[in-house]
Order: C-alpha cells, then sequence, then structure tokens
C-alpha cells in the first residue's frame, strides 16, 4: 500500500467551505480513530465589525458543525484553545465559551495573539474531540 494511501484509511477530512481551505491547504477538521481535531476557527467574513462575543459564537456554531459532520457533538470536546487578539475581548469571549460548554467543561486555554489573518478577526478557537 502507498504511504499516502496508508495515512488515509479510516481518515475523514471535513471542510466549512471556507475559500482559504483550498489556498492554505487545510481541512475544518480532521477526524480520525477516534479523534477530532477542528482548524483555529473564526468567524465568518460577514461578521467584520462585530465584536468579540458574536464572533467567539460564530466559530463555536462552526466547530459544532464540523463536528457533526465527523458524527460527534459538542459534548465530545475534550479541549479547547482559545486565541485573542486583545486580552481585554477574553471576558466577552469567556463568556461565549461558557454558554457553550457549561456542563461540558473542557480543557481550556486562552491566549493573546499579536495578530490574525484579517483585521478585523479578534477571536479564533480549536476544538479537539473524542468519540467512541
Amino acid at each position: 500500500m502507498a504511504k499516502g494511501a496508508r495515512a488515509q484509511q479510516g481518515r475523514q477530512n471535513i471542510s466549512s467551505g471556507g475559500a482559504y481551505e483550498n489556498i492554505f491547504g487545510y481541512s475544518r477538521a480532521v477526524a480520525k480513530h477516534g479523534q477530532i481535531h477542528v482548524s483555529g476557527t473564526c468567524a465568518p467574513a460577514d461578521f467584520e465589525g462585530r465584536g468579540a462575543y458574536d464572533q467567539a459564537k460564530a466559530a463555536l456554531r462552526t466547530i459544532s458543525m464540523a463536528l457533526g459532520v465527523a458524527g460527534a457533538e459538542l459534548a465530545d470536546v475534550v479541549r479547547t484553545v482559545v486565541y485573542v487578539r486583545n486580552i481585554a475581548d477574553a471576558d466577552d469571549v469567556a463568556r461565549a465559551h461558557q454558554e457553550t460548554f457549561d456542563a461540558i467543561r473542557p480543557a481550556s486555554t486562552l491566549v493573546q495573539v499579536t495578530s490574525m489573518l484579517r483585521e478585523w478577526q479578534l477571536v479564533e478557537i480549536e476544538a479537539y474531540a473524542l468519540v467512541g
């Protein structure tokens, strides 16, 4: 079996349809062996000008949709990593995270970064889930 074929066995690449997925060459999420890794996810372009809370909620909806395609749900998330451009937005982003993961309580990290791909983006969220 070819090396690339072996690497693809049991692997599901999930797209959210974002144009940058093809430009950068990545998947919104990858599921393999009961693990689902969701790429850093920002709000879509129509959220330009909206605050960090709204952007975080939009990113979390995209994450939820990607998990659904992989046969998982938010309750399967065991870890998130949250990046904020401005640490002053941490409370708003934390509120969105808490509303989404209240009883689930995944392990989580929140860090400030100096920039994101687009100037208007305020938050980016990664998620990791286990199923099975």
